[in-house]
């Protein structure tokens, strides 16, 4: 392997950082819309008097901004107001606070960049009508500043600041590498940011001047447009002139005229040996930044806080003043007054100093989290997982004392930010983050300084994490499928990985596929579609969402098959009018569930039940030929109560109308298209229902539309609803219109839709020039070619459920890429002027129509990661089926070659494939007695398979995942293929007496002195929390999919155990293989004592009965932490402190055979044959063989740089080896053995062969065989990529590729580095350049390419991907395979 790729499947899930702004809607629109939004949605005018008063109990509740290593989220809060008291009765689960009864985060956009984001700030004017910014900053010294643009409906770059490079040299005085990286702060009236660079470079960013607002007319149909908060320019200060060292934290205070920056510094270091003699060392210094004259004096100063002060935290107005915060104390500082708490009996007080007040109970403040909850109560999430309140009391003039007290337990969390006046989020890399929604209860106490009030919360959402990924095991699932081959077989794994810490400890088992759980299945050959139907009688009315599937129709290629879903499914062909003798086309619902439709080639059939009461045969229009009326047959059908559009075998639309009256259908041929040439490749209806239809926001006579279409509703009694349909085609030229039904009146339209441009919006109504996208005359005829054979042969339009949702689009190419559209409403008043000399010459009534078009309509393209990428012209089926509740979620089913589940959560997708049965011809959902929520498909093979979706599992994240609690930090997990149990280290915190610790950690003489010494004082009533460590064996059970553990071995008192593997070794007495549990484990009892260890051998017991799944066979003391075992040809090697031995086993002892003195601490071992690889925890990695003969462990190679590893392994394909490192810089390295090569130093030195900057800590490497694809038929088949987790909770693969795709997708890949607009402007090729931060390193070859920057290609509109394939020299379709093949070979699970 000389070539490698680098591809991501599951993206980082713990967050970082996240902060609270106004950033899609301004917080006077945001009061506006909370006050609108309850009247509309309910008619009743009681109610209405109840809900504006909870909603403005609440408030504008701003968006959620969230970053998790390289991703950015923008989200927004959606609040379920309680209606009234119908609902708010002992019916409803939900806890309802403040007249909320419920709250989740939608996502508004996300971004994945190319730089890790090191800090974030939101840069608010605190005004009502002015929106925020987001300002991140990146590694060494960029800062960008994003803003949220209506027009694209997502972030736009407003401004780039860069301090690296030459000129900039002289700000890192000589230094390579910093500790912290860049950290950004912003003052909080908006005028000005300031970002820490270099340890010591403050740069402070001036807000432009508000006022220039860009504010069109005022409409009450839309909001309007605010301006955000800009950045003007900026200059530095170094702060070595203002005599600081050390800097800790900085931040910007209230209640000044010009912007006030405070300083926590150092002015000479301490260390904990010192803190006796020396322990005051920090201060703060306040400084008034005057910008326009660049100066920046000091106003204030406190000298003497404690050494271990890490944070400042600015007390909002109208008290203003500053929060010192240190592990052991809390301290307020302002320019007048200061106070302090104390929080436990390890804080020290200067000399001299006033006696301070203490809490009652002791806590350590070390690490964290804080967030304003009100102007006063300061709410901290502390590092063992508890909340904590401060309370700033106040009594008008000055700060009289601080108060603290507990609150409830939550989360280990990493950040913490208030979002308006009822939420607060808690960001973890631990465990799942949480929106919590919080409420001040009344005071019990009259008196005002008698803070009793009472904080009620409760948790609204949580945002998955799998993160921190320490370790993985590759496991069998337990629905798998033993028949399984190729790629179906793929799906029968998981990865089951040790996840969180502490209390969030958890077991994560993560797919990458679905595998349904099968309820029945029978043989069901040459099926052509599927579908289930209500049965709603006139009489029996009950509540739609839990209404019963009546019929399963099944359509197959020359008749059509009935069956009842009842108790079970018994086929009623032979009793019901449906026309079984022809195939079905399409089958649904009609007049509001009480008539049943039925399509067919011929004609339509309606049904009562199992009765006919109307049938249609399709003919030519009599008006077009007179001549004869020889029928038409139907090709496709799209249902929309009560309408049916029909496309028919000619390419031309006919429509059937439902009347509600007397439940009947008329067949209508608009006209519109019989006059136009343009045949019609697609089209599909779409029905806008709900309180307020979506598409009417679009147009520009709103107000007129509302008031005729709840006239013309209210004649159907049952519904609320209302519902506007409309059809949307596509023509083979590549054109998509909407237009209304029935009377087919265009109310958009779009020019080259097939090209996949980034938005969408409607010609009329818009200049722009007309020829984006389509490709120009002069361009090669094979590009033009290739261009005009691609078509969309399937469209649908669905909004899913959801107050704020708006609608998806969909559109299928026959190359079998899925375009998928967001819609939008964005009203660009400005180009009204340029609207009629577009309309053409002589056509007044276009120019009249535009009025009632869909004109600020807009849809923005949306990146779905959909691996079919194969030719379908020749797969004639409707493939795309909308869900509304399969087992709880929604979305839509794409069916075809390779079926793939989205589901809709959150306004997101997420893409699950499902590989288990190969192609899918038919799908559909079931809802009945035995199978609730559940669904049907029918495989290419004949099957018909009824199935529920996994319940375990948790859908709304990159994978399908289960997470199991453990309640303690898992460290190590392997995989006993045998029984399919899961040995896995854990560890629990325990808290322990102080003494008891004490004396058992020292030597027994010792023990005595500490006794002496101790008896006197309180101290020894103190406690110390120890981790307990244990191996606990645990087991998916088959039928209920529930973790067990089944088995647990406790580890003795300060032994850690650090490794658990499955080793197979042969026994030489009986000349046997064994397959063991190895246990390698250490004790920690401080420096003064030499460090031990302990190596275990568990054997499995064989019978189902016995009393103990696993009994120990063999246990010995070693010198040294045993840190890694593995077994090499029957032997058992291990790591014993800087020692590596080969042992070989009797059946009752281990015997050395061989050593071989490794470095300083080996941290992995990897076996291939009798080829071994190590890491070492400084000296990077080392090669060694085992001869037999000799019986000798002998040296290869190594590399002799230093790197600090992570994780090792072997990289094979065919019989090329090489060796793949981790380290912790972020990086991964590829070296090999050459020992023939000059520069290798007749072999003792390892030769790079790749290197690449992933861009987080890779924890743990596995390598997975990869599937031979079509493309690689004759190629090696001995070819593995290794998967790779994350501490950031990422998952992703490094797989071999063979020189010719290499160099088509490099190149590639160096033309999309220009071609691709990069948000944030950050340079794809310098993230990914190895990182030596400041160490010495010689650069290594670029032969790795990136997936993450190449999956950019397929977003790119047609015109540019055929021109950037053919000024590579290749073609799309070539580039679309390559991906395509390299995707089929990694689909691991």
């Amino acid at each position: 392997m000389s070539y490698a790729a680098y591809k991501m499947m599951h993206w980082p899930t713990g967050i970082d950082y996240c902060a609270a702004g106004f950033i899609t809607h301004s917080p006077a629109e945001a009061a506006a819309f909370s006050s609108l939004e309850p009247s509309i949605s309910c008619p009743e005018g009681d109610v209405d008097s109840a809900a504006p008063r909870a909603a403005q109990r609440v408030g504008p509740t701003p968006n959620l901004v969230v970053v998790a290593a390289n991703v950015l989220e923008v989200y927004a809060v959606r609040t379920d107001a309680v209606m009234g008291a119908q609902d708010g009765g002992p019916s409803s689960t939900a806890a309802i606070l403040d007249g909320i009864s419920g709250a989740r985060l939608e996502l508004v956009c996300y971004y994945r960049l190319h730089g890790n984001i090191e800090s974030m700030a939101v840069l608010s004017d605190g005004t009502d009508n002015t929106r925020d910014s987001i300002a991140l900053a990146f590694k060494d010294a960029k800062i960008a500043c994003l803003e949220f643009d209506d027009s694209i409906n997502g972030l736009r770059t407003s401004s780039m600041h860069c301090f690296e490079g030459p000129d900039w040299l002289h700000l890192k005085r000589g230094r390579e590498s910093f500790a912290c990286g860049p950290i950004i702060k912003a003052d909080p009236q908006g005028r000005c940011g300031a970002a820490l660079f270099y340890g010591l470079q403050m740069i402070i960013l001036k807000a432009a001047q508000v006022g220039q607002s860009l504010v069109g007319e005022d409409e009450p149909t839309r909001m309007l447009s605010s301006a955000a908060v800009r950045i003007d320019s900026s200059y530095v200060i170094d702060l070595r002139h203002l005599e600081m060292n050390h800097i800790k934290d900085f931040t910007f205070v209230h209640g000044y005229i010009e912007p006030v920056l405070v300083i926590l510094h150092e002015q000479e270091p301490t260390w904990a040996g010192r803190i006796s003699s020396k322990n005051q060392t920090c201060m703060i210094s306040a400084f008034s930044i005057s910008m326009s004259l660049k100066q920046h004096p000091m106003i204030w100063s406190s000298a003497k806080l404690p050494h271990d002060a890490y944070q400042l935290l600015a007390v909002p107005p109208p008290i203003s003043g500053i929060l010192v915060i240190c592990a052991n104390s809390i301290h307020y500082h302002s320019q007048s007054t200061s106070c302090s708490l104390t929080l436990n009996s390890f804080s020290s007080q200067p000399d001299g100093s006033p006696e301070t007040l203490k809490t009652s109970f002791h806590v350590e403040l070390d690490a964290a989290k804080a967030t304003w909850l009100s102007h006063d109560i300061v709410m901290f999430s502390s590092k063992n997982g508890e909340i904590l309140l401060l309370t700033v009391v106040y009594d008008g003039r000055a700060v009289q004392r601080l108060d603290l007290m507990k609150s409830k337990a939550s989360i280990l969390s990493l950040g913490a930010t208030t979002l308006g006046s009822s939420f607060f989020f808690l960001g973890s890399r631990l465990a799942d983050s949480l929106l919590v929604q919080f409420s001040f209860g009344v005071p019990t106490s009259v008196l005002p300084d008698l803070t009793d009030e009472k904080i009620s919360f409760v948790v609204r959402d949580a945002l998955i994490n799998v993160g921190p990924l320490k370790d993985f095991a590759y496991g069998l699932r337990t629905n798998s499928d033993p028949n399984a081959a190729g790629i179906a077989k793929q799906s029968n794994y998981e990865l089951v990985c040790c996840s969180g810490h502490g209390k969030n400890g958890t077991l994560s088992a993560l797919q990458q596929s679905i595998r349904p759980d099968l309820i029945t299945e029978v043989e069901l050959p040459s099926c052509t579609g599927i579908w289930t139907v209500y049965y709603k009688s006139s009489r029996g009315i009950t509540t739609e969402d839990n209404e019963y599937h009546a019929y399963l129709i099944i359509s197959l290629e020359s008749r059509t098959m009935v069956l009842q879903t009842g108790d079970d499914l018994g086929e009623v062909t032979e009793t019901v009018d449906y026309n079984v003798q022809a195939s079905t086309i399409a089958a649904g619902n009609l007049f509001g569930r009480r008539r049943v439709i039925q399509v067919y080639a011929k004609g339509a059939r309606v049904l009562d039940g199992s009765f006919m009461t109307q049938e249609l045969n399709f003919t030519m229009h009599s008006s077009e030929s007179s001549l004869s009326s020889e029928p038409v047959a139907a090709a496709s059908a799209s249902i929309a109560d009560p309408y049916v559009l029909l496309k028919m075998v000619d390419g031309t639309v006919r429509l059937l109308v439902g009347d509600h009256s007397n439940c009947t259908i008329s067949i209508n041929a608009p006209t519109v298209f019989a006059s136009s040439s343009q045949r019609i490749s697609s089209c599909t209806l779409y029905c806008d229902r709900g309180p307020e239809p979506w598409l009417r926001k679009a147009r520009t006579d709103a107000w007129l539309s509302s008031g005729i279409g709840e006239a013309t509703d209210s004649n159907d009694g049952f519904s609320h609803d209302q519902s506007d349909i409309y059809c949307i085609i596509c023509f083979e030229s590549g054109k998509l219109g909407i237009f209304e039904v029935p009377s087919f009146k265009c109310v958009f339209s779009v020019e080259g839709f097939v090209s996949g441009s980034a938005i969408l919006s409607d010609d009329l109504s818009h200049a722009k020039d007309a020829v984006i996208g389509v490709p120009d005359a002069t361009t090669v005829s094979v590009k033009k070619e290739e261009a005009n054979n691609i078509k969309i042969v399937e469209l649908a339009m669905h909004r899913w459920s959801g107050q704020f949702s708006c609608p998806f689009l969909f559109g299928l190419l026959n190359d079998g890429t899925l375009l998928c559209y967001h819609a939008y409403c964005y009203d660009g008043s400005e180009s009204n002027a340029h609207r009629a000399p577009l309309s053409p010459n002589g056509s007044s009534d276009l120019d009249n129509a535009s009025d009632s078009r869909l004109r600020s309509l807009r849809f923005h393209r949306v990146s779905i990661d959909i691996s079919s990428r194969d030719d379908i012209s020749s797969f004639t089926r409707p493939r795309i089926t909308i869900f509304n509740n399969v087992g709880g979620y929604e979305g839509l089913f794409l069916g075809g070659p390779r079926p793939t589940w989205v589901f809709v959560c959150r306004q997101r997708f997420r893409v699950h494939p499902q590989l288990c049965d190969g192609p899918i011809v038919a799908f559909t959902v079931l809802h009945n007695v035995n199978c609730c929520r559940g669904l049907i498909y029918v495989t290419s093979q004949g099957f018909l398979k009824i199935c529920q979706l996994p319940s375990a599992y948790n859908y709304d994240n990159y994978w399908p995942v289960q997470k199991v609690p453990l309640h303690g930090t898992p460290h190590q997990v392997t995989y006993y293929a045998e029984q399919s149990l899961y040995p896995l280290i854990v560890s629990v915190p325990v808290v322990r007496p102080l003494n008891q610790v004490l004396s058992s950690m020292a030597d027994q003489e010792l023990g005595l002195h500490i006794e002496n010494d101790f008896t006197v004082g309180d101290d020894l009533q103190k406690v110390y929390t120890v981790d307990e460590f244990e191996v606990r064996i645990m087991e998916l059970e088959k039928p209920s999919g529930c973790w067990e553990t089944r088995f647990t071995i406790p580890m003795q008192q300060f032994e850690n155990a650090l490794t658990v593997r499955i080793v197979t070794l042969q026994n030489t007495t009986t000349k046997e293989n064994e397959t063991l549990m190895a246990i390698g484990t250490a004790y920690v009892q401080g420096e003064d004592v030499a460090a031990r260890g302990r190596v275990l051998l568990f054997s499995f017991s064989k019978s189902e009965n016995s009393q103990n799944l696993v009994t120990e066979v063999y246990s010995k003391e070693s010198k040294g932490a045993v840190s890694a075992v593995a077994s090499l040809q029957g032997h058992l090697l291990i790591a014993s402190g800087p020692k590596i031995t080969l042992n070989k086993w009797t059946g009752a002892e281990l015997t050395a055979v061989a050593f071989y003195d490794a470095p300083l601490h080996v941290v992995s071992l990897n076996i291939v044959k009798n080829f071994i690889l190590f890491g070492d925890i400084h000296k990077s990695i080392y090669f060694l063989s085992w001869k037999e003969q000799g019986s000798q462990l002998s040296l290869l190679a190594k590399d002799f740089g230093s790197l600090e590893c992570f994780a090792t392994e072997f990289l094979i394909d065919g019989s090329t080896l090489s060796l793949v490192v981790s380290d912790s810089d972020k990086n991964l390295q590829i070296f090999y053995y050459a020992p023939k090569m000059v520069e290798s130093w007749k072999g003792q030195k390892l030769l790079s062969r790749a290197e690449f900057h992933v861009g987080a800590h890779v924890s743990k490497l596995l390598r997975i065989q990869m599937l031979p694809t079509q493309g690689l038929v004759s190629e090696k088949t001995n070819r593995f990529a290794l998967v790779f987790g994350t501490l950031d909770g990422g998952i992703g693969c490094i797989a071999p590729v063979d020189e010719l795709t290499f160099r088509r997708l490099q190149s590639l890949q160096r033309k999309l580095v220009d071609a691709v607009p990069h948000v944030c402007g950050l340079n794809p090729r310098s993230f990914r350049h190895f990182k030596s931060n400041g160490k010495a390193h010689r650069p290594g070859p670029d032969n790795i390419i990136d997936f993450e920057l190449l999956s950019h290609y397929e977003m790119l509109s047609l015109g540019e991907q055929l021109d950037i394939a053919q000024q590579i020299g290749t073609t799309r379709s070539q580039i679309i395979s390559n991906f395509s093949d390299f995707l089929l070979g990694t689909s691991f699970l």
